[in-house]
């Protein structure tokens, strides 16, 4: 053998072990099949896919092997009769669903000298799709119930709208319904900001699509990010397995309220904003962005735009969410919707209990003057305590707290100076306000008051909301 034929032979296996390398290195399976369609090769991946070693089917005939139930189809005798490329679906005899592409190799002549198959098992992909079209479906199921449980919410609530001040804030959010614009609300807490937020949704376009509410500040700084844009498996200790969708993805097709959008971190305000301008959404701890359809009403009993200028919150931001204003008086600037707030709320918590109860004259015009710093939120406490404590149907000025009899006798019932006819659990309620109200008057945030207090900020957060109170 010369030296021509020698460089010659060491070039083919070269090329041989190269190749060789390709078809083991692969990780979709490869079957080689002869004209007439017996097995001459399969590599690594085809023997890890169908669970077998090659020399159990290298020399056998694919029309033995589909006789014997190895596979259901062929795609290489498809693709040997066919005389063209074939793809199609076929189950193993381990139950594993793969996609097999048969590829005819014609000679010279334009005769099939070899058929090559590739496969893909795509039997956890199939699964995968499954459990995503079910988690799908629950969130779906989970969206319908939240929608059907607002509207009859939203149905049970009362719209009591005698003053003009406040039967005008009413036709603004008739009218901005019909807009799909960013809202933001303001007013003092108690004011009923959820509500105009519901107004909005029902007599909106997505209507019959989710109002998904959250608190931003009854979450922690830590965990409202994930609540608000979602996050994916392992994104954080204590994370659910199977990941969780956000606020922004359950909301997706309706509105998400955005409810003391002054205490969202700055990091979060970022995030949101990105949202804003191109309405695309990343879980925490994932990759894949996600397109979602949301309108965005946002509140807050703070001056966003002071919280601009010291720095606290995002001025791009701010001028997304103020889009379109919208501000609830306080009940204090609306006193003809005192007194029927009060009947409709003694009627509807004597409902609770059987009880039927009245005010008489004086205690009417004590409420009547009465401010209500924690507006409405407050005026239900405390007729739901004027109707559980009253020990009559009739409930006279005896009966009404000390916080609506004036300043002296609240401060009395905090240095311990309590009416004869309250019990522990209603002085002690009312201490815990009055600290808290100091705490407000002192401290100004709930996040000082929370550290002052000794107790975390969403606990401040629900106190604060159970008594009708605003801090800021």
């Amino acid at each position: 053998m010369n030296l021509s034929n020698e460089s010659a032979t060491r070039r083919l296996e070269a090329l041989v072990r190269e190749l060789d390398a390709i078809i083991d290195s692969s990780s979709d399976g490869l079957w080689i099949c002869d004209a007439e369609g017996r097995v001459i090769r399969i590599n690594p991946a085809s023997e890890r896919i169908n669970n077998i070693r090659a020399e159990e089917v290298v020399g056998k005939r694919m029309d033995e092997l589909l006789a014997a139930g190895f596979v259901d189809r062929s795609a290489a005798l498809e693709a040997l009769k066919e005389k063209r490329v074939v793809s199609l679906l076929q189950t193993n005899h381990n139950g594993r669903r793969l996609i097999s592409t048969g590829t005819p190799v014609f000679d010279e002549a334009g005769e099939v000298i070899r058929v090559v198959v590739s496969e893909r098992d795509i039997t956890e992909t199939e699964r995968l799709q499954r459990q995503l079209e079910e988690q799908q479906a629950m969130e779906e199921s989970y969206r319908d119930q939240m929608l059907q449980m607002q509207q009859l919410e939203l149905r049970n609530q009362p719209i009591i709208a005698r003053s003009p001040a406040f039967a005008r804030v009413l036709r603004q959010a008739l009218k901005v319904a019909a807009a799909d614009s960013s809202v933001l609300i303001t007013g003092e807490s108690g004011t009923g900001k959820g509500l105009l937020a519901d107004i909005i949704h029902q007599h909106s376009a997505r209507a019959d699509k989710p109002l998904i509410k959250l608190n931003c500040g009854a979450i922690p700084e830590t965990l409202i990010e994930s609540e608000l844009f979602g996050y994916e498996k392992g994104a954080f200790t204590g994370a659910r397995s199977s990941g969780k969708p956000g606020h922004l993805e359950l909301a997706n097709g309706g509105i998400l309220f955005l409810d003391e959008i002054a205490e969202l971190p700055l990091a979060s305000q970022v995030k949101l904003l990105r949202f804003l301008e191109d309405g695309r959404i990343t879980r925490l701890g994932g990759t894949r962005t996600v397109q979602v359809d949301v309108r965005i009403i946002a509140a807050t009993h703070q001056d966003l735009q002071k919280m601009v200028d010291e720095g606290r919150f995002r001025f791009d931001l701010f001028y997304r969410l103020n889009v379109i204003p919208l501000n609830v008086p306080p009940l204090r600037e609306r006193r003809e919707c005192i007194l029927p707030l009060v009947r409709h709320y003694l009627e509807h918590f004597g409902g609770r209990i059987g009880a039927q109860k009245r005010l008489t004259t004086a205690a009417s015009d004590r409420l009547e003057a009465y401010d209500f710093p924690g507006n409405v939120r407050e005026l239900m406490n405390i007729c739901e305590r004027l109707v559980v404590m009253s020990e009559t149907n009739l409930i006279d000025v005896s009966d009404l707290p000390a916080v609506v009899l004036g300043k002296e006798a609240a401060d009395d019932e905090l240095n311990g100076d309590w009416p004869t006819q309250m019990g522990l659990e209603q002085i002690v309620a009312s201490v815990e306000r009055q600290v808290l109200r100091r705490a407000c008057e002192r401290y100004r945030s709930q996040a000082r008051i929370a550290a002052a207090l000794g107790v975390s900020q969403p606990t401040i957060a629900r106190k604060l909301k159970k008594y009708g109170l605003s801090c800021g």
